[in-house]
């Protein structure tokens, strides 16, 4: 891999950090205002649906709409794209029930996360589901870091530089993600695992 590609997927990369921050940022600024999606929606003028998408992660507003939001709830649009200032503690709690949806941009594919914030930590860890015909797409993944891949129910076909693994639960996958890689299910039935992620430094 190139410099200039290395530094394209350390972009991508911190994009999606940002983008996966938005939601649980916005559903945190609303419940410390104590404001229904209804109330905020009606301040914001934007739907109520639309921010229940936005909290969830499973929409990224376009910049009006940030700005719309952000100046309902009286803060500044870099609220949303700016790491918070100072250090974070290097210690995350992620209870049960307080799993953040964490951006996707692959169909089928729900990520819950379990690991803690973008910055300080370098690894980042979700309980996936895969819908039944989902994959990674036409072209073959091609990034920085390491993926690791434990399966707790249903199968997951991974290619990955030319050879095919069927990972079914209780199997696991460690593979760099330099090499050509495409995730798929191929069966009728979701499946679930554990994915993590650890970025390059």
């Amino acid at each position: 891999m190139t410099k200039a590609t290395t530094r394209g997927v350390r972009v991508e990369e911190h994009v999606e950090g940002i983008v996966s921050s938005i939601g649980p940022k916005l559903k945190k600024l609303r419940q410390e205002q104590r404001l229904s999606l209804q109330q905020l929606a009606s301040k914001a003028e934007v739907s109520a649906a639309a921010i229940h998408k936005i909290e969830r992660n499973d929409m990224v507003p376009t910049i009006t709409t940030l700005l719309k939001i952000a100046t309902a709830l009286d803060h500044p649009v870099t609220y949303f794209v700016e790491q918070d200032e100072g250090q974070p503690e290097p210690t995350a709690f992620t209870p049960k029930s307080g799993r953040p949806a964490v951006f996707t941009p692959h169909e089928g594919l729900e990520l819950a996360g379990v690991s803690g914030p973008y910055s300080p930590f370098r690894s980042a860890a979700a309980v996936a589901t895969v819908a039944p015909g989902a994959n990674s797409g036409s072209k073959p993944l091609i990034h920085a870091g390491e993926e690791l891949v434990f399966s707790l129910e249903g199968t997951i076909v991974f290619e990955i530089d030319g050879t095919t693994y069927e990972v079914g639960p209780g199997d696991a996958l460690h593979f760099m993600g330099d090499q050509p890689h495409h995730w798929a299910n191929e069966k009728s039935k979701p499946a679930r695992a554990i994915w993590i992620a650890l970025r390059d430094s």
